[in-house]
């Protein structure tokens, strides 16, 4: 469902009745059955990488998309600067780009903002206390985050010469993890009721996404270019 966009009632026959599945979805989020996932196989990724288990460093970013109609008026919002009527994920990921935290709250909630949720989130389940962000992130969320949370808040802004896209160190990674979560049809926009279960059809794209990084021994590569030959 995660991965074809599918709806519930459109799982294939061969499962159970879509109100089953439905059910133990509902039921494993309250019993934070993914967020104990997301962590053990971000652990085991993390080894395998010949990196410490936890991570001492992250990067936090947002990521505004589409609200379908079943998103209901008092959880969405418009995004003026994006031109999106609709929600606003906040993410953060290690500095390998694997998930730690997600928030989902309505389109029109600033950046420096909604981070606060997905801060305070990192900070409860993880050592993680210096975070880079972009601009949009600047002010007294920069503050605020040292004086409450004990976590270095470092803006990594664009070179003052930049003309046109660049690649930016510690910034790239995350940017990187929101494209890898909307190749997720279900994702490329969204389509819950409640942000809640938003949150946790992103979890389980992480948690698809981490497992075949486990299988492969490695991250995801851009596929070698082809010339082809005809004759």
């Amino acid at each position: 469902m995660v991965r074809s966009g599918c709806p519930w009632r459109y799982l294939p026959a061969d499962l159970p009745p879509w109100q089953t599945v439905y059910w133990y979805f509902v039921r494993w989020e309250d019993a934070g059955v993914t967020e104990n996932l997301l962590a053990t196989l971000r652990v085991r990724a993390r080894v395998q990488d010949g990196r410490n288990p936890e991570p001492s460093a992250g990067i936090i970013d947002s990521q505004s998309v589409k609200g379908a109609d079943t998103v209901g008026q008092q959880t969405r919002g418009y995004d003026a600067g994006k031109k999106v009527n609709g929600r606003k994920r906040f993410i953060i990921t290690d500095t390998a780009g694997l998930l730690v935290t997600v928030a989902v709250m309505a389109a029109s909630w600033q950046d420096r903002d909604g981070a606060k949720t997905a801060l305070l989130a990192a900070y409860l389940a993880t050592p993680i206390r210096h975070v880079f962000a972009d601009q949009g992130f600047a002010g007294r969320l920069v503050d605020r985050t040292r004086d409450t949370l004990r976590i270095t808040l470092e803006i990594v802004r664009k070179p003052a010469d930049q003309r046109g896209f660049a690649v930016h160190p510690r910034r790239w990674v995350v940017e990187r993890t929101l494209a890898w979560l909307t190749a997720c049809r279900r994702l490329a926009r969204d389509y819950e009721r409640h942000p809640e279960i938003s949150e946790g059809i992103v979890r389980w794209a992480a948690i698809a996404g981490m497992t075949r990084r486990i299988t492969r021994g490695r991250p995801a590569r851009r596929q070698a270019k082809r010339t082809f030959i005809w004759t």
